[in-house]
């Protein structure tokens, strides 16, 4: 995999590579990467594998290379303190709570003494706290160069250290947010880079596809808002217009969320019942944008805040003017329904040419890499998808011994996935494998109700059989709380949706059984899931084998990939999906797993966990 990287790497060109559990595949792409003393983006899924990439592999491939190399880490702007909007604050004094005046007091005297700024430095105050969005900035509000603080700017920091240094770590939210989207102090960065590295490249499609298209929500609205009336205390600008809009267009966005009673849902924008009411409210909103924005176009210029937020005002007015006006065939339209927010979304049912148009303006070195890129041992799906039809193909399979090492079990006489006795059934087959083994177990669920039933089930069949197992449920704590109790328990049953499906590492005897529900088949109801069928049947293909079954797989890949971890693991896989055998489509799915030794006999399964 190395040679074939750094072949890449020497020609210029695109490589998909699927490199099983066991390869090494972190280090493969690592050493020819620093071996060609080239400067390299390297983007992985998630904040936490930066900062292993970081802290634990790199240094070690470093240190054997002796490479003299600089490696750094960037993160989006929301991880980094905002000086300028964190004295913003400060100076308005008006907070939501009094919890969020404390904490920014807190959080400036952090400022004051950090040398990195990064908020996952402070830990007395939660996540979730809506103190982050008034002292972090994002790339609408952010000032860049032009700022009072831009020389002991925190983000700027990290920018001009990742322009000097030859390996960049960056992950593919911010990848494509700030280099697709060309953010004015990131993009430069691109184009003075030899390779660009994706790690767990499965997840790009998704994420490319959200960044490739157009969103803006009713908080950036509001936060507009907030920000232009804090610049109004500031330069002391006061006008009837604008006192006028600043009290009644909180009023209209309002008025936009109260027409949703349901909350955390996806919604198709051409299948809700009130189109014409979403259309009015957002043209009210639009009118007042319009109306503050010339206003403020007439007043002298104050410096870079304003120009800023007058920047701001006609962008996010040109995103509503999308919906108003402008929708077209080639995307998809949908709403997404928090509990304080609506977000209006447009993704394009198909971004294959727009990342190949990318690739071809960055003349550079593309490796996608993932355990799980193939489907039946092919990459069509993934090279459609992404527009990669001209890249080398590499797969290497995992060097484990998988016969010798564990079992595929389909227990015989489950109900259709959509009997209201399934999750029952599960609990009874899955029982007897639970006390041979005294818990060890991981069960994954297609959903939370699933969840839920299995967790409930579970805990009854346990106490009606008098066995102490411990059993986590997600929700109960954190997911990085669930599996450190996991690991320290030792016999633990931990249960949980598509969350727990990728990223969990547990090796050894901790975890020595992984059971799946349900073959993964996306949610009838999501609206990108609804639009894509219909673009695949007006393709003339057949939605269900074209893209239904390889997202299943791929997703299936990943969940049955948390049982084998290293060579001496040893354990069983379950998958209580009737259709995994009944169906022809089936054959698709466990041919496309690693060569477990397979079984449907309960007591050979039994004696094999017992032995463990």
């Amino acid at each position: 995999m190395a040679q074939a990287v750094n072949e890449t790497i020497a020609s210029n060109s695109s490589l998909i590579v699927e490199a099983g559990t066991g390869i090494g595949k972190t280090f493969a792409y690592l050493v020819p990467a620093l071996a060609n003393g080239k400067k390299v983006i390297i983007s992985t899924a998630t904040k936490n594998l930066q900062d292993q990439l970081y802290i634990k592999d790199l240094p070690i491939v470093r240190s054997a290379l002796k490479a003299p190399v600089e490696v750094s880490v960037l993160k989006g702007r929301a991880n980094y303190i905002c000086q300028q909007r964190l004295e913003n604050s400060l100076l308005e004094g008006q907070f939501l709570n009094r919890e969020d005046a404390k904490s920014v007091q807190s959080i400036k005297v952090f400022s004051d003494h950090s040398k990195a700024g990064e908020i996952s430095e402070i830990h007395d105050i939660s996540e979730n706290s809506t103190v982050w969005p008034m002292v972090t900035s994002t790339n609408e509000n952010c000032l860049g160069a032009s700022c009072d603080f831009a020389k002991q700017c925190f983000f700027l920091k990290a920018r001009k250290k990742a322009l000097g240094s030859e390996i960049i770590i960056v992950n593919h939210h911010l990848f494509f947010a700030d280099f697709i989207l060309k953010d004015e102090e990131i993009s430069q960065i691109l184009p003075t880079v030899d390779t660009v590295i994706f790690d767990e490249a499965h997840q790009v499609p998704d994420i490319a596809s959200f960044f490739l298209g157009n969103n803006f929500s009713t908080n950036q609205c509001l936060q507009l808002i907030q920000d232009l009336h804090q610049m109004s205390i500031k330069l002391a600008i006061s006008d009837e217009i604008f006192l006028t809009v600043n009290k009644e267009l909180p009023q209209a966005i309002e008025s936009l969320q109260l027409l949703f009673t349901k909350k955390n849902e996806r919604l198709l924008f051409g299948n809700i019942d009130c189109i014409d009411k979403v259309l009015e409210a957002l043209r009210t909103v639009s009118e007042f944008f319009c109306d503050l924005y010339n206003f403020l176009e007439k007043i002298s210029d104050q410096g870079p805040e304003f120009k800023k937020n007058l920047e701001r005002l006609r962008n996010l007015n040109n995103e509503i003017s999308h919906w108003l006006k402008n929708r077209s065939d080639e995307n998809i339209y949908w709403l997404e329904i928090f509990s304080r927010s609506i977000q209006f979304n447009i993704t394009p049912l198909s971004i294959a040419e727009k990342f190949k148009d990318f690739r071809e303006d960055n003349d550079v070195a593309w490796v996608f890499t993932s355990a799980t890129l193939t489907v039946d041992e092919k990459f069509d799906h993934f090279q459609n998808t992404m527009g990669l039809n001209e890249a080398r193909l590499e797969k290497y399979n995992s060097p484990f011994d998988y016969k010798k090492n564990s079992i595929l079990y389909s227990p015989q006489g489950m109900p259709e996935p959509n009997d209201m006795s399934f999750n029952l059934s599960l609990v009874q087959k899955v029982s007897p494998l639970i006390e041979a083994l005294k818990g060890r177990t991981f069960i994954l669920s297609t959903s939370l109700k699933g969840v839920s039933e299995i967790s409930s089930y579970l805990k009854d069949e346990l106490e009606k059989k008098s066995l102490k197992i411990p059993v986590l449920t997600q929700g109960d704590e954190s997911r990085q709380k669930l599996i450190e109790r996991f690991v320290t328990d030792g016999f633990s049953i931990l249960i949980g949706s598509l969350s727990f499906w990728e990223g969990v590492d547990v090796r050894g005897s901790s975890l020595s059984m992984v059971v799946i529900d349900k073959l993964p088949f996306h949610s009838p109801g999501d609206p990108i899931f609804e639009s894509k069928i219909k673009y695949y049947k007006n393709q003339g293909h057949n939605p269900f084998m074209k893209y239904q079954v390889p997202q299943a797989v791929i997703q299936l890949k990943q969940g049955t990939g948390r049982l084998i971890r290293d060579a001496n693991d040893l354990g069983v896989l379950v998958i209580t999906d009737p259709r995994l055998i009944s169906r022809s489509y089936g054959k698709k799915f466990w041919q496309s797993l690693p060569p477990y030794k397979r079984s449907r006999d309960e007591n050979e399964v039994i004696e094999f966990l017992k032995s463990l």
